[in-house]
């Protein structure tokens, strides 16, 4: 069973899912919804949809934005599509081009949704040919958003999903507690380190408070410091 939603601030919850296998390596997964001022909710990297997950959203109100961040984080869009049906869809283009059986709005690049009702900030992290991702950020709560451009797994969970030499791996990756790196293939990725840089800055400016990843220990706070040591490989 899902446990009850985690409040980070005003009008923002952090939802936790199941733990999935992603090339035989254990990944916790959650969402993050946030309600808009309208009422409707914005779901970022929804989770799988069960009962109790169900129960969990409307208690908070109805979607009416499902948000894919990446080309990874897709994989229960069509489940949520057909319990609100009137929720749109939004993602990068690579995750429009993965997912044809579902129909997006305009891809996510440089400019937010106006539908967003200026709660949101966003960044698309360039410089890669390959890796494509949306970071955003809620500006009533100074809470930035991402998915795999951090992962921040406790030595706790390393223990008890991961063998020993996952563990190895997750340590020399830099992917663990206190470093929160992107995983080591991502990071080879980007080719133009100066786009990568300028996103970086970008989002530096924000001057976040909090930062929430896909997968791991989020930060209720330091959240610019965070990033800063997350993104030392820029």
């Amino acid at each position: 069973m899902t446990g009850a939603p985690i409040q980070v601030a005003d009008d923002i919850w952090i939802l936790e899912g199941e733990t999935v296998s992603f090339y035989g390596f254990a990944y916790p997964t959650r969402c993050v919804i946030a309600r808009l001022p309208d009422g409707g909710l914005w779901v970022w990297s929804p989770i799988a949809l069960t009962d109790d997950v169900r129960r969990q959203v409307e208690a908070l109100g109805r979607p009416r934005h499902l948000v894919s961040p990446n080309k990874i984080h897709h994989l229960f869009l069509q489940d949520w599509k057909a319990a609100w049906p009137g929720a749109k869809l939004w993602g990068p283009q690579s995750t429009i081009d993965k997912r044809t059986d579902l129909a997006f709005e305009a891809a996510l690049k440089d400019e937010v949704p106006a539908d967003w009702q200026d709660v949101f900030k966003m960044v698309r992290f360039s410089g890669s040919p390959v890796m494509d991702e949306v970071v955003f950020f809620h500006r009533p709560s100074a809470t930035v958003v991402l998915a795999d451009l951090s992962e921040h797994f406790s030595q706790g969970f390393l223990d008890r999903h991961w063998k020993p030499w996952q563990r190895w791996i997750a340590g020399l990756w830099g992917i663990v507690e206190g470093k929160g790196y992107a995983p080591l293939e991502w990071r080879l990725s980007f080719f133009n380190r100066r786009k990568a840089r300028a996103c970086k800055s970008e989002i530096l400016a924000w001057n976040p408070d909090k930062v929430i990843m896909a997968h791991g220990v989020w930060q209720s706070g330091g959240g610019k410091a965070f990033l800063e040591k997350a993104f030392a490989w820029v």
